[in-house]
């Protein structure tokens, strides 16, 4: 099976993006909402990033 990045539906704060980039790395999700707030801190450019991620990565249907 391969593996895809998808939008959490269980482990969400807004659209559920860090969640499931957690899920596809089998990491914490906390650690890349902190990792994603470092990047909005050092420069904003994790909020466009965000954005886009939500806009482009598809919701998991299970």
């Amino acid at each position: 099976m391969e593996k895809r990045l998808y939008k959490s539906r269980t482990d969400k704060k807004l659209d559920g993006v860090c969640g499931g980039i957690a899920e596809y790395f089998n990491i914490d999700s906390t650690l890349i909402r902190l990792a994603w707030i470092l990047f909005v801190c050092l420069g904003g450019s994790g909020i466009l990033a965000y954005i886009i991620a939500a806009i482009v990565m598809p919701v998991k249907t299970e």
